[in-house]
């Protein structure tokens, strides 16, 4: 099982759900968990419905999920065409 350096509640494990993004090791995708927030629920009705979470979890999930659409300005050169 690997973690990102400073994000250790994220696991990826090719045996659990099949390598994505996990919390500690367990069968629940940080995907899972974006979308609850994304879909209005606040930290204690994601921990109410999933009392095994913990708040830590979560933080690290919006992290993780931060850091994945972290903004590159990539510059590209023109390239001069053949005429």
């Amino acid at each position: 099982m690997k973690a990102i350096a400073g994000l250790d509640r994220i696991t990826f494990d090719p045996k659990i759900m099949a390598g994505q993004a996990c919390i500690r090791g367990m069968r629940i995708p940080v995907s899972v968990v974006i979308n609850l927030i994304a879909n209005g629920l606040s930290i204690p009705e994601i921990i109410e419905d999933y009392p095994y979470l913990e708040p830590s979890d979560i933080q690290q999930s919006l992290r993780y999920a931060a850091w994945l659409t972290q903004e590159r300005v990539i510059f590209w050169q023109s390239v001069p065409t053949a005429v």
